[in-house]
């Protein structure tokens, strides 16, 4: 017997093939008693259910015989006609649960608790028997168990398919999943701040011109020169004002003698004008920070 090419739909395409071990068993098995149990195609022709028979037969040269799926949720059926015939850990199950609720159109809706949000462009299957969440209780599933492959499959993706084959239990994905998810927290909270702080050095952050390290020493660098310069003006205006103020009124003014004007500190009428400008800017900014 020639081999035949079937594509399978693609909700049975989320269910491992079998190892050669257990292909082995299902050979000998229909070797001995012949194909039992049909191989089930979708209307499009696709394998909802036996894909690993198809094999078998092919191998053993053995012509298959097919029925046709005519009812409603193909990719549920085949989910779930699969799951419980194979022997997949309670992980496995969850992980090809949560994988088949993004890849095939059963996103849960937050605002409706439906399986599709209304503007996804997507009917939800509301039927009892024909929804991803319905798998779940079929299979009996905890919901704690489907939360740990929820967060696995959006914190740590790489390793869906691992859990999906078995290589990687879903507890040590799970792990390396909260741990990624806790980084990743923790960028998102440096970035908020740092964007609170400096929006400049959060977009260069982002753009990856910076780490969270170089722009919060950069950060810290700013920080200190404006503490500097603060400092220094904060001096100089306590010297000069304040020594100014004292002259008011006093015959100061009348005995200035520029012959004995320090080099280049001589007062001139532009002196004086930039200096009563200089007033009236410090007045302004006295006004506007309500200082005393």
């Amino acid at each position: 017997m020639t081999e035949t090419t079937i594509e399978s739909h693609p909700a049975n395409s989320l269910i491992p093939p079998l190892d050669e071990d257990d292909l082995a068993v299902l050979m000998h098995d229909i070797q001995e008693n012949g194909l039992l149990q049909a191989i089930v195609l979708d209307r499009s022709g696709r394998i909802l259910d036996g894909r690993g028979r198809l094999t078998a037969c092919e191998r053993l040269g053995i012509e298959p015989h097919f029925i046709t799926y005519d009812g409603a949720g193909t990719d549920v059926y085949s989910l779930s006609v699969n799951l419980k015939r194979r022997s997949f850990s309670k992980g496995q199950s969850a992980m090809i649960t949560v994988k088949a609720r993004a890849t095939l159109g059963h996103e849960t809706c937050p605002e409706s608790g439906q399986e599709a949000c209304p503007d996804s462009g997507r009917e939800a299957r509301p039927e009892k028997g024909h929804t991803v969440r319905d798998i779940e209780e079929q299979l009996g599933v905890a919901r704690a168990v489907i939360g740990r492959a929820s967060v696995v499959w959006r914190h740590a993706p790489e390793l869906v398919d691992s859990v999906i084959s078995g290589a990687v239990g879903l507890d040590r994905a799970y792990d390396t999943a909260r741990q990624k998810k806790a980084q990743t927290d923790s960028a998102e909270a440096q970035l908020a701040k740092l964007r609170n702080e400096d929006p400049t050095l959060a977009a260069r952050v982002v753009e990856g011109e910076l780490t969270f390290q170089g722009a919060w020493a950069e950060r810290k660098a700013r920080h200190e020169e404006e503490t500097r310069q603060r400092r220094v003006a904060t001096q100089l205006l306590c010297e000069v004002l304040p020594s100014l103020a004292q002259v008011r009124g006093s015959k100061t003014f009348t005995l200035y003698d520029p012959e004995f004007a320090p080099p280049g500190r001589a007062v001139t009428r532009e002196v004086i004008a930039h200096a009563a400008t200089a007033l009236e800017e410090i007045a302004s900014v006295w006004k506007e920070r309500d200082l005393p």
